[in-house]
């Protein structure tokens, strides 16, 4: 794996640092260890030193302070030459203009041609399709039982269910999800060479750029025209801004969702209490939802912010050009917000919705509404149709995805029952 070397960066800002396992070979672990090292947690990511945020409140301080900023410009190790494009997190930093790498007026500016596209009315106008869209890969679930009634809950059903809706709403022709998929798994993917990851970047730029041209010359009623069209919050967005937004909204808005389907569906099983309780109505799938944001987030670790001066959090300081990390998981877990049993699954916590698993402030994650739409939409459907689902592997031998930022498994085998 081709790291940077770091000598640049001062000795003492490491010393002690949690080491995040590219590999995420034991995900609860070091979640343990991140809370264990305090609210504010030195770490280092690939060989990069940075500091992480582990508790809620101080979280939802930071989310705020407007003296931690997107714009990589403003990391010293950037600034220095220490951290290059050879470093394979880069792109999630880097990854061009658009409302994930900007602040201020720009952000609220990019962000409100978004929004304008993804409102509640929207929302409840795309709910038949994307029931359509369920109950037709509930279909190929069936169909695709091997003869030891084994099938991929992953493969078949929770990755292709939110590719097709963000395709939908991005005007992406389904010829072109698998291809997507397999894109956007490789980039994120700690076992892809950095020269295929910057590879991978360039071709989704040029995917990106022939749809919004194509778009521009014969717009229609999706997403990317809206983007391109829109005309109220300040000067209309540049081709670079509208690919920009493209392709960071389609890898957040898939990836979410598998990682949100995927543990929900986890949870359950590995708690059948719970279970019971939901499909006895003692508790809403909502209340599912939430919980299963809270104590399994689809996204670990959020890359990154940059003190644009020194930022104090209790006994330690975040110095000016330093880099912070917010780790989601760690926070999920928080005991001051969400007790003493915060490590335990539990649908009925009062709790459960005071997460923050989506984000708080200026940068909320946008799809926050339709991940919820959709996953209320297939965890019930699903058990509906298939009332005896279970684990066909015991559930220790269910491995993650080597990926630093999000929450996925490598498979789901299930047996339909």
């Amino acid at each position: 794996m081709n790291c940077p070397h770091t000598a640049a960066a001062p000795a003492d800002r490491g010393a002690g640092a949690v080491v995040i396992d590219p590999m995420v070979q034991d995900l609860d672990g070091e979640t343990a260890r991140l809370r264990d090292a305090g609210v504010l947690a030195r770490i280092d990511l690939l060989g990069v030193p940075a500091w992480t945020v582990t508790r809620h409140a101080e979280a939802r301080q930071l989310l705020l302070d407007p003296r931690l900023v997107k714009d990589i410009d403003a990391w010293g190790l950037w600034q220095s030459g220490v951290v290059t494009r050879a470093w394979p997190l880069i792109g999630m930093i880097d990854a061009g203009r658009s409302m994930f790498t900007v602040d201020g007026a720009e952000h609220r500016r990019l962000r409100t041609k978004t929004s304008q596209a993804l409102t509640p009315r929207r929302l409840e106008a795309i709910r038949p399709e994307i029931e359509k869209f369920t109950q037709e890969l509930l279909d190929a679930l069936d169909a695709a039982q091997g003869d030891d009634g084994v099938v991929d809950l992953k493969a078949v059903f929770a990755q292709p269910l939110p590719m097709r809706v963000v395709g939908m709403l991005m005007g992406v022709d389904e010829s072109q999800h698998a291809m997507l998929t397999r894109q956007y798994k490789a980039f994120f993917s700690m076992l892809t060479p950095q020269d295929e990851r910057l590879s991978l970047l360039a071709e989704l730029d040029v995917f990106y750029t022939d749809l919004v041209r194509e778009k521009t010359a014969r717009p229609t009623d999706d997403l990317t025209s809206a983007l391109i069209l829109a005309e109220e919050g300040g000067e209309p967005l540049t081709e670079e801004e509208v690919v920009g937004n493209l392709k960071a909204m389609v890898a957040a808005g898939h990836e979410t969702t598998i990682g949100l389907v995927l543990n929900a569906v986890r949870a359950l099983l590995s708690h059948p209490d719970q279970l019971r309780k939901v499909l006895a109505g003692e508790a809403g799938w909502d209340a599912v939802i939430e919980e299963t944001l809270r104590w399994d987030t689809p996204t670990t670790h959020l890359l990154m912010r940059f003190a644009t001066e020194d930022v104090t959090v209790g006994d330690e300081v975040i110095r000016k050009g330093e880099g912070l990390v917010v780790s989601y998981r760690a926070i999920g877990r928080d005991i001051e917000q969400h007790g003493a049993d915060a490590d335990a699954f539990d649908i009925t916590r009062p709790t459960r919705n005071r997460h923050m698993t989506f984000g708080h402030g200026p940068h909320i994650c946008p799809g926050a509404a339709l991940s919820r739409v959709e996953a209320g939409i297939a965890l019930p459907a699903l058990f509906t149709r298939f009332p005896g689902l279970r684990l066909a592997v015991p559930d220790e031998e269910i491995t993650k995805l080597p990926v630093m930022t999000q929450n996925d498994m490598t498979a789901f085998p299930v047996l339909l029952g």
